[in-house]
């Protein structure tokens, strides 16, 4: 009889474990997605009572890599799918939302735009000194994202021209840590998706154009791009039941909370 119970327990175990596998929604990827994701998928819990969501960031690469090998249901990208990542992972692109890659500055400096061609050579580090582009004697420190960023790779082909970010550059994980440093220190420079601009950091005007949604939506700001969710054929169900709500009429309110623009 002992027998019996002991071996019914480790069923009944197995068997929830199979059934929380199966209920468990992950998603991965590219870190401007964060604040629109985390408030959908409380929501979707909610109305889900046997679904967890699994919501973590680590650049718009490896969502891509992740849900092409099957670790995640959805990866996350702020950058386009490339023709070799959908032939080897046979992925499909959702488009979620339009955003703006803004070029950021501590509120304290009294620069207030740029052109275009002064942020290519901050960047490049070809100018190293505030002082060259009508700020404070100082010199500049480039805040970058690494290489998996979806923000940095659309960054570098829209505002620098496939140009190359100087290697001396001080590289952070997500667009919450660019915020963060830039916040922290006066004399620095960075990039970041335009969801997450607060009093913390100055947007600069770019060629005189203010990265604002509207100037974003009216394709005024040329630094901009799509936000997607990708699925591969791993994915579950429960991806495209998310995604759907992402795209519904209470998603898309949740985007244009979060100062990006609806696609819907």
């Amino acid at each position: 009889m002992k027998r019996f119970f002991l071996a019914l327990i480790v069923v009944l175990m197995f068997s929830s474990l199979i059934y929380a596998s199966d209920t468990v929604l992950r998603i991965a990827g590219g870190t401007a997605h964060l604040p629109i994701v985390k408030e959908v998928a409380k929501k979707f819990m909610e109305q889900h009572k046997d679904v967890k969501v699994v919501v973590s960031g680590g650049g718009s690469g490896v969502g891509i890599k992740q849900v092409g090998a099957g670790i995640v249901d959805i990866g996350d990208s702020g950058r386009d799918l490339k023709d070799s990542e959908i032939k080897k992972y046979r992925l499909t692109p959702h488009k979620i939302a339009i955003d703006g890659i803004a070029v950021v500055v501590n509120p304290s400096n009294k620069v207030s735009g740029l052109t275009l061609k002064q942020v290519q050579d901050i960047f490049s580090g070809k100018i190293k000194n505030w002082k060259d582009v009508g700020g404070s004697d100082a010199n500049i420190n480039v805040y970058s994202r690494g290489k998996e960023s979806g923000t940095r790779k659309t960054f570098e082909k829209l505002a620098l021209k496939k140009g190359k970010i100087r290697k001396n550059s001080i590289i952070v994980s997500s667009n919450g840590n660019m915020k963060v440093m830039i916040a922290q220190d006066k004399n620095g420079i960075g990039y970041l998706s335009v969801g997450y601009i607060d009093k913390k950091v100055k947007p600069l005007k770019i060629d005189n154009i203010y990265p604002s949604l509207d100037n974003i939506k009216k394709g005024r700001y040329k630094i901009q791009r799509y936000l997607y969710m990708v699925t591969s054929p791993h994915s579950s169900d429960l991806a495209f039941k998310f995604i759907d709500e992402v795209l519904s009429e209470y998603g898309q309110k949740v985007v244009a909370k979060h100062n990006f623009i609806p696609v819907k």
